[in-house]
């Protein structure tokens, strides 16, 4: 579809001959001969593109222009003057105009640039469908759960996002997010960007642990032509296209030591430098980084440079493991079995009271994510309205006493007491035994309870336990 065209231009016959000729391909054209009835044309007609001539009886043109963008802030406006000077080209683009003609016009001209401003449009409203999309589908409201754990998790985000919105000047601290595989870390990166001052700006998401050592260099700080042998043209880097937004690195602890130099420049001194080239290029970005690997051991196993960890890790956030959410299960389980009903089309499936108690009594390997494909699984093979157990599928729990991989295994049996125990509280109590058999030595503490460091300081805060005590 062609776009609808005003001509605002004070010269009746060039009017004319320009509405006659995009009427002949197609272009819905009106036309106004002076500032005022242009921008009343302008409120009535709402074009995609405006062909403004510089002077105009009753007001400058660009002060019609600075009118226009109030009250369209992305209208796309050609600027068209009989005065060739590079002096009016400026301030008709430092006003915000698209492109700008001198008189005489190139009627064929004028077309091509009505088409290129068109195609920029639609691409624009496009990105602006999909971000407007994705912003939907991100935010803290996104992160369901009512547990303890996940409204500590909400609670924390909430006061790291009125902080960034109070910062003044620079760039917001770089956040590391651990936690198991299927958790939903890109989640949580989503509602810091999305929820916070930089939403309006560009997300963009890397899986570190997906693409070649080779070729990640190249993907995040992008080449120049012939800096190697297939680099036939200049690419941008993910980088540069976060630049002013987000940039989320997913498996952090994949990257390569050629790459970690890089990314550690880029937090420390704000530049980054294309494969090849030779300029330091500025660049605002936010990082964000993920991952399920206790980066700690990398660190002293030589695989990750010390100086990065502690760049990303300037906030941390940990993940909880769905088997610690209790009753978020069934809430998450409820949630998504509403979503996959609607998207397959089977309306009025329920859990039974016993594949609830099997969500509740299952210990989730695979976390959220693997609810949810248990979840969609069970809606396609559900045949009555009532999904059973059996629908679910899950996977058979090996305890650890049977494991014969798991070392050190404990095959003894605990006999419970007929009054029961309080979980919380005997979890409390292990903690503060490891710490005090350790002498308050978080790593050795960790390693005796089975809990990776960053496990067992998530724990210590949860239940307020200091090393010391």
């Amino acid at each position: 579809m062609l776009p609808a065209i005003l001509v605002i231009e004070d010269e009746t016959t060039l009017a004319k001959n320009i509405r006659t000729y995009l009427m002949r391909y197609g272009f819905d054209v009106h036309i106004a001969d002076s500032g005022g009835g242009g921008l009343k044309e302008f409120e009535r007609f709402q074009p995609d593109i405006v062909l403004l001539d510089f002077n105009l009886p009753d007001m400058d043109g660009v002060e019609v222009l600075a009118k226009l963008r109030t009250l369209d802030a992305k209208i796309k406006v050609i600027m068209i003057t009989g005065e060739s000077s590079v002096k009016v080209a400026v301030s008709a683009m430092k006003a915000g105009a698209y492109d700008y003609l001198n008189k005489p016009l190139v009627l064929k001209e004028l077309k091509m640039l009505l088409e290129k401003a068109a195609g920029h449009q639609r691409m624009e409203d496009a990105l602006n469908y999909y971000q407007q999309r994705e912003a939907g589908e991100s935010g803290l409201d996104r992160l369901l759960g009512q547990s303890a754990p996940m409204q500590l998790l909400k609670q924390k985000i909430s006061q790291l996002l009125e902080a960034e919105r109070l910062l003044e000047e620079g760039t917001p601290a770089s956040v590391l997010i651990i936690g198991e595989t299927g958790t939903g870390k890109e989640l949580v990166a989503r509602a810091f960007h999305f929820d916070g001052p930089r939403q309006d700006r560009p997300f963009v998401s890397i899986n570190c642990g997906a693409i070649p050592p080779n070729l990640l260099e190249a993907e995040l700080f992008g080449y120049e032509k012939g800096a190697f042998t297939d680099a036939q043209k200049r690419k941008t880097g993910l980088v540069e296209a976060a630049d002013g937004g987000t940039l989320f690195l997913d498996e952090i602890g994949d990257i390569e030591s050629a790459a970690q130099v890089k990314l550690l420049r880029l937090l420390e001194d704000r530049v980054v430098r294309r494969l090849g080239g030779t300029r330091d290029l500025p660049v605002n970005v936010r990082i964000i980084s993920a991952t399920n690997q206790p980066l700690e051991q990398a660190v002293d196993a030589g695989r990750f440079r010390s100086d990065l960890y502690f760049r990303l890790r300037v906030l941390q956030l940990e993940l909880p493991a769905l088997r610690d959410r209790g009753d978020d299960i069934l809430l998450l389980a409820e949630k998504h079995l509403a979503k996959q009903c609607k998207r397959y089309n089977k309306a009025g499936l329920r859990f039974s009271a016993a594949a609830r108690k099997a969500l509740l009594g299952y210990s989730w390997p695979g976390n959220v994510r693997e609810l949810l494909n248990c979840i969609e699984q069970a809606v396609l093979l559900a045949q009555d309205p009532v999904i059973e157990p059996l629908h679910l599928s899950l996977r058979p729990v090996v305890s650890r006493a049977d494991d014969k991989n798991t070392p050190n295994r404990q095959t003894d049996t605990i006999d419970l007491p007929g009054s029961g125990i309080d979980l919380e509280e005997l979890e409390c109590e292990l903690v503060a035994q490891a710490l005090e058999k350790t002498r308050g030595n978080v790593t050795k503490a960790a390693k005796l309870l089975g809990l990776t460091r960053d496990t067992l300081r998530y724990r210590m805060e949860k239940y307020r336990i200091k090393p010391s005590s």
